[in-house]
């Protein structure tokens, strides 16, 4: 499927306004896998991986949560290089973070990649999805911000396939935290990282936690913009309570703030990725209270 500047989703979403709090991709694990591509449009399967390491590596994502990535250099367009190639691990779960890394030349040592030992990764990364296959608006807002932050980190960032939340090209991930992003300009995004790099969230672009369930993201959203609280580690969800129909009662410790939410559905009609035919309505989190007491903090 073609589409025009005119009916891009990110375009069309952006035009519309549609609120990102709440959409980063689910994920407590992360692995990321080394390809130079060309990427099919469902990267794992259609890349040309082996089908053994396929299966091996989606029974792996199945039973930890985790979300799986091919990953290259920024603006490689020479052939690819020799063998081995990298993949990371990440635990993106609260007061688990890290990441590990390890190397592969075969489809016998990619099937283990989720649970090999490999060796602590000590910086962190930066995925920016280019995945033009799976979505126009991908390749055409991400490979800018990529380059963008690769001039400044070159060592972290790393061009990747579908992410998901297409309609808010150009999205970012910051791992280990699993920290998404979406609609950054490529003048902003070293000052995100700059921020991330010291313990601290620019929330402008932020769409969500990826260990956080969508509500969670939400609630954290509405509870970071009431108490002015950016450090990655704020706002621990302590609390979640379903609080009659479709709404929720979301606790948070450091600092303890209290988010009443629920999710409904507006209209749309209109697609939501480049590639899929126009829906009629989108998910979105409506606000519905919030208490909080305490200071509001500006760091």
């Amino acid at each position: 499927m073609t589409t025009t500047p005119a009916d891009r989703c990110a375009d069309l979403a952006d035009a519309a306004g549609d609120p990102g709090e709440g959409t980063a991709p689910p994920a407590e694990q992360w692995l990321m896998i080394e390809h130079p591509g060309p990427w099919g449009r469902l990267a794992l399967r259609e890349s040309g991986i082996d089908p053994t390491a396929v299966a091996s590596l989606s029974s792996w994502a199945r039973r930890v949560n985790g979300r799986i990535a091919l990953i290259r250099r920024v603006a490689r367009r020479t052939p690819a290089r020799e063998l081995p190639y990298r993949w990371f691990r990440v635990d993106a779960r609260p007061g688990h973070e890290e990441i590990r890394t390890g190397e592969f030349t075969n489809a016998a040592e990619l099937s283990l990649a989720g649970s090999a030992q490999g060796r602590v990764w000590p910086e962190p990364l930066a995925l920016v999805c280019v995945h033009g296959r799976h979505d126009t608006c991908c390749a055409v807002r991400g490979r800018s911000l990529a380059a963008a932050l690769a001039a400044e980190f070159p060592e972290a960032t790393w061009e990747c396939s579908h992410l998901g939340g297409c309609r808010f090209a150009p999205s970012m991930v910051l791992l280990p935290h699993g920290f998404t992003f979406g609609g950054l300009r490529p003048g902003d995004a070293g000052g995100v990282v700059r921020e991330y790099l010291r313990g601290t969230l620019d929330t402008k672009y932020l769409r969500g936690r990826s260990s956080f369930e969508p509500m969670i993201q939400a609630a954290q959203h509405h509870a970071r913009a009431a108490t002015g609280a950016v450090g990655i580690d704020d706002l621990r969800p302590v609390e979640d309570v379903r609080d009659g129909g479709s709404g929720r009662r979301v606790e948070f410790a450091g600092p303890d703030c209290t988010v009443y939410l629920r999710e409904r559905h507006i209209p749309a009609n209109r697609r939501l990725t480049c590639a899929t035919e126009p829906v009629s309505r989108i998910r979105v989190f409506e606000l519905l209270g919030l208490r909080y007491q305490g200071p509001v903090d500006r760091r």
